[in-house]
């Protein structure tokens, strides 16, 4: 069956051929290709090579607050449970610690255009701990006028004057975790938070100004089913966010301990999640908001929209952005990096990440320092993920090669996708088509060459 919604063609067949396990390309290569090999001594040389330059990219930062006062059950990030602030205070001064670290080295340009809070949950934070954080942040580093500082929230943290606090700081964007409005779904991943609390945050958000309001939604939770996601996207269209990102759960217990309090025989089936996703996108694009690319969508004026159509969308870890291409400071446990050609990741727990510190060194355990294949290969897979044209011309004059004899048994493997009409093939350019915007994850997937090789991770699927 096939439907067309605000322009977007949704086939239940190209679906089901197409839905396969895969990277959501974040990053390229895959934080699964980190190794132990590279270091804090590797880092540091990335470090020292950008403050060589006279001329580096902007920097975007994101700081990892793993914090959090009670476990959701569908949960993978790296967090830690408590109610203890002590905690807090223990690790803004841990995070001092790393920033003086990399502010020592990162050389004299400290721009940023992008800052993200990230967890965990910042908002865990109270005012006195986030007017910390950020006079920590702003002591070393540079903001321009127009950087996007944006910020996780629950809304069971938001309190009056939370929302005017995080104008006040600085913050301009913000991300609602909603997952699901349904009173059973929300008991089952012990995640309770009426509609009418995250109304509340929603119209403080608008109240202090700020620019953009994103909401998360899960799809394929316990207790859903067709029709209360449907009440649930009633809801959320008339909350009216200018972004919404429709996740689709990965239901991985043997690597998430937090999922093992899931009731498996309340999952929904293969069959209802991809009836719960379809309905879910034709909803979202006939109530108007316009399709960015993997599980995240935006009204017709937002940036993100306006950067869909005029070619320039980017992608990292922090999903889709408006903004060029920077090198990424992580701070806090498991944060990751790109500085120059090269990713790092710090170590998972805070015990561990203290102990690096109180011995003055960066909390780096693992990372990669990237070829010129992966160069190339990420540029490829990161603007297919943007459903931008591969133009050869312009990669062959960048990278030095002849891109049709470097990925004949790539453009070979297309085929079936451009038999599809997912994508087009000529003479000068791979191009997505407005069909194949929904499958720019598979298509993507050709490009890497790692997928092949040895991995413990396990990917989610495209629905």
């Amino acid at each position: 069956m096939n439907a067309i919604a605000n322009g977007i063609e949704l086939s239940e067949d190209l679906i089901r051929k197409f839905d396969k396990s895969g990277p959501r390309y974040t990053s390229y290569p895959t934080a699964d290709r980190f190794g132990t090999d590279f270091g804090e001594q590797s880092y540091l040389t990335y470090l020292e090579q950008r403050a060589s330059r006279k001329i580096n990219p902007p920097l975007s930062i994101y700081v990892h607050l793993p914090f959090c006062e009670s476990l959701c059950y569908f949960c993978a990030c790296n967090k830690i449970i408590t109610k203890d602030h002590e905690r807090v205070a223990e690790y803004l001064r841990y995070l001092e610690k790393e920033m003086d670290l990399v502010a020592a080295r990162i050389g004299p340009d400290h721009t940023v255009v992008q800052l993200h809070l990230g967890g965990g949950t910042p908002t865990f934070f109270n005012a006195d701990e986030l007017r910390q954080l950020m006079t920590m942040l702003r002591g070393r580093f540079a903001y321009a006028p127009d950087a996007e500082l944006g910020i996780e929230i629950d809304p069971r943290t938001v309190r009056a004057g939370t929302m005017a606090l995080l104008a006040e700081l600085g913050f301009n964007r913000n991300s609602f975790g909603v997952q699901d409005f349904d009173p059973q779904v929300q008991q089952a991943v012990n995640r309770i938070q009426p509609l009418e609390m995250v109304e509340q945050a929603v119209r403080d958000s608008r109240a202090a100004g700020f620019q953009s309001t994103n909401a998360d939604l899960i799809y394929g939770l316990p207790k859903q089913t067709l029709e209360s996601f449907g009440r649930t996207l009633d809801s959320l269209i008339h909350l009216s966010p200018d972004r919404i990102a429709l996740y689709n759960y990965a239901h991985l217990p043997s690597r998430f301990k937090a999922q093992r309090q899931i009731v498996e025989s309340d999952l929904p089936s293969a069959e209802a999640r991809l009836q719960i996703f379809l309905m879910s996108t034709r909803r979202l694009l006939d109530a108007g908001y316009e399709y960015i690319g993997l599980d995240h969508f935006a009204k017709p004026g937002d940036e993100l929209n306006l950067a869909r159509l005029n070619k320039t969308l980017h992608r990292n870890f922090q999903g889709y952005t408006t903004r060029a291409e920077c090198d990424l400071i992580g701070l806090g446990v498991s944060a990751i990096s790109k500085v120059g050609d090269s990713y790092s990741q710090a170590v998972r727990t805070v015990k561990e990440y203290c102990r690096h510190l109180d011995d003055g060194h960066l909390p780096i355990e693992k990372g990669r320092a990237l070829s010129h294949d992966d160069l190339l290969r990420r540029h490829v897979i990161m603007t297919l993920m943007c459903s931008a044209p591969l133009e050869f011309d312009a990669i062959n004059a960048s990278f030095g090669i002849d891109f049709v004899r470097y990925f004949a048994p790539e453009i070979a493997q297309l085929g079936q996708f451009e038999e599809a009409g997912l994508i087009t093939i000529d003479d000068d350019a791979i191009r997505v088509t407005p069909k194949g915007r929904l499958f720019v994850r598979a298509s993507s997937m050709v490009f890497d060459k790692y997928l092949g090789q040895p991995t413990i991770v396990k990917f989610s699927k495209l629905i």
